[in-house]
Order: C-alpha cells, then structure tokens, then sequence
C-alpha cells in the first residue's frame, strides 16, 4: 500500500463543492472516478478543507492510498487524463508516510476572497470574483479587519448548520489590499468555522460601505444576525494548506 498526497486546483463554480454526495458532480466524486478509471481501484480521497458549492482551489491538499506502487508522475498524469474537460486539474503528486493525513495533519489553512469594487458589471471574473458597484472604504475594513485577529468566539460569524464543538478560533492573519477595482481579503488559521471567511468578509464589505457595524460589537453578541451579509461563494479561495514540515515563509 502507499499514500500518495496531490494538490489540486478546481473551479467550484459548477460543483457541489467538496463532499461527495448523490445531488451533483462534487470534487471528492471527479477524483474517485478518475482514480478507479485509471488503476481499477476503488478509493476515498481526503482533503485539508472540504469546500462549499461554488469555492474555488488555487491548491488543495489531497491524499490517497493505492495496493500498487506507482510513479508519481504516471499517477498525476493519469488522473488528469480522466479528468479532461471537468473543473478539476492535479498540480503535483508525491508519495507521503503511511501516517500522513491531508485534513488531520494541514497546521494552517489560508484563503482569499476576491471582490471587484466598481460601478460597471463584471464579465471577465464573472463567477471568480463578488461583484460589489457601490464604493467601499477600504481604510475602514482594514482598521476593522485588525479586531478579528487572535482567539475569539466566532459564533457571530458561523453558520447555523455548523457541525463544529466549539466556536473557538484563533486567526492567525487577516489582510486587505487593492489593486484597481480588485479588493482581496487574506485569511490565515489551522481552522475555521463554517462559512467564517465569507461571513466576515460580507461583514467587512458591509463596514466598507457605510453600515454602522463594529466587530468588538458582533463578537460580544455571539449570534449570527449580529454580523453581516454572507459573502456569495464565487469570490472564495481555497489558496494552500500547511504542514510541520512545510516552510511557512
């Protein structure tokens, strides 16, 4: 047996997200069928984050186990052979310790949100990025963004169907930058609640333009109509997950 890890970039836009289940094409289910189409053996994959409908992954961690011991680039290279014409593309593949787990071992997760901030509709990033024609302040969420940062009870923040123990999380970064009409949120944490990143997000972008929300405020108040509007899913990006070993810089 041996464990291979893979990272994987896919457009959600079209998915279920993640998780495999009977309602659509998710990632999980495109990587399965390809793995078997290719080796004839039937697998589960494991990710580091398992993403909504509609999120994207620039790099998502991935592992699996196969009886065979293939060569790495024979099973990258197989894989996105089945994998021709869907939203699902294999950027590397390296064999990794039998004790290796994509989810239980990833130390940091990091996204993006991407929001095009200008009056005339989007085209081009329609379906990449969160269209927003009313003008932001972007001082103003940076200076608010700061108050998220460290450990705090981010139950304004979660969604209702949230399966998490406890609404404890530690945020490790939180950045904000522009670039033209393009606004980009980095987040950085060994986890998140359900739906947290698009959440403040929305909140943020809710702050930007004029809405008398303070985050001190929404965290005090721990409920979820407290915060902000729910960032659409479009906008989101899954960007890397970390390991021990991984160097961090």
């Amino acid at each position: 047996m041996t464990r291979y890890k893979i990272e994987v970039e896919y457009d959600g836009t079209d998915l279920i997200g993640w998780q495999e289940n009977r309602q659509g094409s998710s990632v999980q289910s495109l990587l399965q069928d390809a793995i078997k189409s290719f080796c004839s053996e039937p697998v589960t994959v494991f990710s580091a984050g398992r993403t909504d409908a509609g999120v994207n992954a620039i790099a998502m961690p991935v592992h699996f186990d196969l009886e065979r011991d293939w060569d790495c680039d024979t099973v990258m290279r197989a894989i996105n052979f089945y994998l021709v014409n869907k939203p699902v593309s294999v950027l590397n593949c390296v064999k990794v310790n039998d004790d290796f787990h994509a989810r239980f071992n990833c130390v940091q997760r990091k996204y993006k949100y991407v929001v095009i901030n200008r009056s005339a509709p989007v085209v081009l990033n329609k379906n990449r990025a969160w269209w927003v024609p009313q003008k932001l302040n972007v001082q103003l969420m940076q200076e608010q963004a700061k108050k998220l940062l460290g450990k705090h009870d981010f139950t304004s923040f979660r969604a209702a169907q949230c399966q998490a123990k406890s609404p404890i999380k530690t945020l490790d970064s939180c950045k904000i930058t522009q670039n033209g009409d393009e606004i980009i949120f980095e987040f950085s944490a060994r986890s998140f609640l359900h739906h947290q990143v698009r959440n403040m997000v929305g909140t943020l972008v809710d702050i930007g333009s004029g809405k008398p929300y303070d985050i001190d405020e929404i965290f005090a108040q721990q409920k979820r109509g407290a915060a902000g509007v729910n960032a659409p899913a479009c906008g989101l990006y899954f960007v890397k997950g970390l390991y021990a070993t991984d160097d961090f810089h």
